[in-house]
């Protein structure tokens, strides 16, 4: 338990980063939490990585209001593309989600083939790829990513999990015929974790 009473902070840029929240809860349930959802600008994955930094460093200063200790960056988006500007600005703690599913991921596939999707914004950044050949311990992992543009919105609105299954399923149909795959991890949102 830490000796820290100050509670951790928890941004996303909508409501997928509850998941998240709710693992830390299980994981630290000691801790207080604050969480932001920026509902009014989502989704990041369609926003310059200007923008993105912006309204990440614009998240974190609401979270500071309330004497955070620590920050975890719950958008995949925003942990891609301005978790290094979040770290140069604060003098806090800032973990984002990539890293630990890119580690996951390269510790459980069996077969070296992982596939990610994401915002365009995320797949664009090339995070998750590089980020899981820095686990890959000399074995050669595959990452195959697809951005998924419409998955982000269309979760954020609780449109009907049948037409997201067919945007996924349309998404991976020539990667999957390609390759097998033993771990799909889709981290543009965590709400399917």
């Amino acid at each position: 338990m830490s000796t820290d009473p100050r509670p951790i902070g928890v941004f996303d840029s909508g409501i997928g980063g509850l998941s998240v929240l709710k693992h830390l809860v299980r994981l630290l349930p000691h801790e207080r939490f604050v969480y932001l959802g920026d509902t009014a600008r989502v989704p990041y994955g369609n926003k310059s990585p200007d923008t993105v930094r912006q309204y990440s460093l614009q998240c974190a200063s609401f979270l500071q209001k309330h004497d955070v200790k620590m920050i975890v960056v719950a958008c995949n988006t925003a942990s891609a593309l301005a978790l290094d500007a979040l770290r140069s600005a604060l003098s806090i703690p800032v973990i984002g989600v990539i890293e630990p599913a890119a580690r996951e991921a390269s510790q459980r596939t069996r077969n070296g083939h992982i596939g990610v999707i994401g915002t365009r914004a995320t797949i664009a950044s090339d995070s998750y790829a590089r980020t899981i050949e820095s686990y890959a311990s000399g074995r050669s992992l595959s990452v195959h990513s697809r951005p998924c543009p419409l998955f982000v919105p269309r979760s954020q609105k609780s449109i009907s999990v049948l037409s997201l299954r067919t945007e996924l399923t349309l998404s991976f149909w020539v990667a999957r015929t390609i390759h097998s795959w033993y771990r799909f991890f889709p981290r543009c949102c965590q709400m399917l974790t």
